[in-house]
């Protein structure tokens, strides 16, 4: 006989790699929380020195430049402490979503990790462009030079999460019709 613990673990079996990828992507948002508020003024300063051996060829000497970016790039840096809890808490659950929809393994599996991945990718994503974007000495071309990060992994996210919609209603709107032990019909009551 096999118990419900075992089916239990049968069914999270394809996902774990993906679940693993969204737990790994709260715990960088809960780090990036801790490093903020233990270091924020440090970072900052680091954010500041990167501009300022920039400060002639980037922004040639525009206070007023120097600053936006600055500002703008610490809410980068937060954007990925936000993106990262975001993104990892709604993983997390619409994997447990295509647990519960007891999909095929295979379908489970790459979904788990579109959306692991995705989540984690795109918080990397904020991170680094709040980073680069002083040395750059502009927001916008530290965006663009990681559109190779950016693209994908929120393109995984958006996908995997349209997938497991269309899967839902799927489930939703369609009848599943088994024969009772006596071979009469028994429609499955929602």
């Amino acid at each position: 006989m096999i118990s419900a613990t075992d089916d239990s673990r049968r069914a999270l079996q394809p996902v774990l790699p993906g679940l693993l990828l969204a737990v790994l992507t709260l715990l960088f948002g809960f780090g990036l929380g801790i490093i903020f508020g233990l270091n924020e003024d440090l970072i900052k300063a680091r954010l500041a020195a990167s501009a300022a051996a920039v400060d002639v060829s980037m922004y040639h000497q525009d206070a007023a430049a120097v600053k936006a970016v600055l500002s703008k790039s610490w809410v980068y840096m937060q954007r990925a402490h936000l993106h990262a809890g975001s993104l990892g808490t709604a993983a997390v659950a619409m994997i447990v979503v295509l647990v519960l929809l007891d999909v095929r393994p295979l379908i489970a599996r790459t979904l788990s990790i579109a959306l692991g991945a995705g989540g984690l990718g795109y918080s990397l994503f904020w991170l680094m462009a709040g980073f680069r974007a002083p040395s750059l000495g502009s927001t916008d071309a530290a965006k663009e030079s990681l559109a190779w990060l950016a693209i994908p992994a929120s393109g995984l996210v958006v996908a995997a999460t349209a997938a497991t919609l269309v899967l839902l209603a799927v489930r939703l709107f369609s009848r599943k019709v088994e024969l009772t032990a006596g071979g009469q019909r028994d429609d499955d009551r929602r």
